[in-house]
């Protein structure tokens, strides 16, 4: 959803100019037909089925940071085998690797996950990183034509990348009809299984010695959190960095007090970019105010809520003004919710006099119930703006700019659930993986006006994961004027990938600097 509008003549121009196709279409379906069996292979042809392995590859030149950087990009999909050795699911992938770079070894790889659960690489691979990005506005709205255009700020001039559709997602899909759905739909067995998955494509192609780093959003954050240790301590494979784009809780608890107190600066960022707060907080800069509030939560606010019904009338009165007067909402709201409004009331109850609702992944927008009476939203706002424009670009983008051929539809999100979320110790396994690992460094990246994996709540799961603070050097956390996925703000974009390239750097030890304390 960024920036400005193209042509439609213009945008197939620039991408039949982008993209010299060299497209080597290396389609293998499963099973394989027999050569002479003209039938079992039209039957075959006609069938909605992932080839367990495949590749297209293709050529292409972005111009990033006023260089160009040219790169290979390949486009397939490559087996999950199970125990024996039997295919039972092939996952889709998009791998771009810089084309004028000959040493691998010395050549960092970002290994990318969106979240979900169920949900495909499309949105960090063609609005974040990537080196194409969707036409959008510079706020992240949809704009015709649709389709995709060069990502100036993509981090391909300093890593090779690649994006993985885990089982279900995008063209990722179960082979074997027989195959157990719990190897593949819960907290540890997504884990599991990618490890794998994610060993046989660094040796196949020949990464192993590379900088590696990973990276998810969303869910993504609990999935590249355990893998961190899955890969380390299963596969002997060590990472350099995970950066965790609006991370979830990782595992951590955090019921009661702590829970409801960590909305509310989030709720204060809505309500600033939104105009609605009292006059002498409205014309003071966000960064400012969040300051505040974020003081106030920690020191004031959760030992508040720890009283339950047992505070003090007059304190109870104090902190009831203070909330609602960081929130831009009234004090009989905050009153009637025992000091704690959940966040799907606030979405409703913000904006509520103007007959409008703020979005739950990203609070800018807004969108229009049915009634205005309530307790929630009828619909997210902002994600049906989100699929409005991903969907038609990233379609268009893998069948006919990188020319993977398929009639398997490409779920944005797909089916998998039940899921088990049983057992996720995934903050507690990145803690381990990085005390094991001192090369290791963590990022986290968030939107101050998301309210799904709010910022604040993204905080406080970075200082949960190290409780002695004896890695916290190794730890950064970077917060921006946007949402859920603060890249679909042109501004944000620039900034924050900028932020993964020192990141990387940073990471990236010296030849000859040794793993020690």
């Amino acid at each position: 959803m960024k920036t400005t509008k193209f042509l439609l003549a213009s945008m197939a121009f620039c991408l039949t100019q982008a993209y010299a196709q060299e497209t080597t279409s290396a389609v293998t379906p499963t099973p394989n037909p027999a050569p002479n069996d003209k039938a079992k292979s039209a039957s075959i042809a006609n069938e909605r089925i992932l080839p367990a392995e495949s590749a297209v590859h293709s050529n292409g030149q972005v111009n990033i940071k006023g260089k160009a950087v040219p790169y290979k990009a390949t486009a397939g999909t490559q087996p999950v085998w199970d125990k024996d050795g039997k295919v039972i699911a092939s996952l889709f992938y998009t791998y771009y690797q810089r084309s004028d770079v000959s040493q691998k070894d010395k050549r960092p790889l970002v290994i990318s996950f969106n979240g979900g659960p169920g949900s495909a690489s499309v949105w960090m691979h063609v609005a974040y990183t990537g080196p194409k990005m969707l036409n959008i506005d510079d706020e992240g709205y949809p704009v015709q034509p649709y389709g995709v255009r060069d990502n100036p700020h993509s981090i391909l001039d300093v890593a090779d990348i690649v994006y993985i559709d885990p089982v279900n997602t995008g063209f990722s899909r179960i082979l074997d009809p027989k195959a157990d759905r719990a190897q593949f739909f819960g907290v540890n067995a997504d884990i599991a299984y990618l490890a794998e998955w994610l060993n046989t494509f660094v040796s196949r192609h020949s990464r192993w010695n590379s900088p590696k780093y990973l990276i998810g959003e969303s869910y993504g954050t609990t999935r590249v959190s355990g893998l961190a240790k899955e890969l380390q301590n299963n596969h002997w494979m060590y990472l350099n960095g995970v950066i965790l784009v609006s991370p979830t809780g990782l595992g951590i608890k955090r019921d009661g007090p702590v829970n409801d107190a960590l909305s509310l600066p989030y709720y204060a960022a809505t309500a600033w970019h939104h105009k609605v707060l009292p006059a002498d907080l409205q014309k003071r800069d966000l960064n400012e105010v969040l300051a505040e509030v974020e003081n106030f939560t920690l020191n004031d606010f959760i030992p508040a809520l720890s009283k339950g019904g047992f505070i003090d009338p007059v304190q109870r009165q104090h902190i009831a003004s203070k909330v609602a007067r960081y929130a831009g909402v009234s004090e009989s709201v905050i009153l009637q919710h025992n000091l704690a409004m959940p966040p799907a009331y606030f979405w409703k109850e913000l904006l509520r006099s103007r007959g409008q609702t703020v979005g739950r992944l990203d609070s800018r927008y807004l969108g229009i119930d049915r009634k205005e009476a309530g307790s929630g939203p009828d619909y997210n706002a902002e994600l049906t703006s989100w699929l409005h424009s991903f969907t038609p670009a990233i379609n268009h983008y893998l069948r006919d700019v990188l020319k993977y051929k398929t009639d398997v539809k490409y779920n944005m999100f797909g089916p998998v659930h039940p899921w088990d979320s049983s057992n996720d110790n995934t903050g507690e396994n990145l803690r381990l993986a990085m005390a094991e690992n001192p090369y290791m460094r963590l990022m986290v990246q968030s939107g101050y006006y998301d309210g799904a994996t709010n910022y604040f709540d993204a905080k406080y799961t970075m200082w949960q994961v190290d409780p002695s603070g004896k890695m916290k050097d190794r730890m950064e956390f970077k917060g921006y004027r946007s949402g859920h996925m603060m890249y679909l703000r042109s501004e944000d974009l620039a900034t924050s990938n900028e932020h993964i390239r020192e990141f990387i750097k940073k990471a990236t030890p010296a030849a000859g600097q040794a793993a020690k304390y």
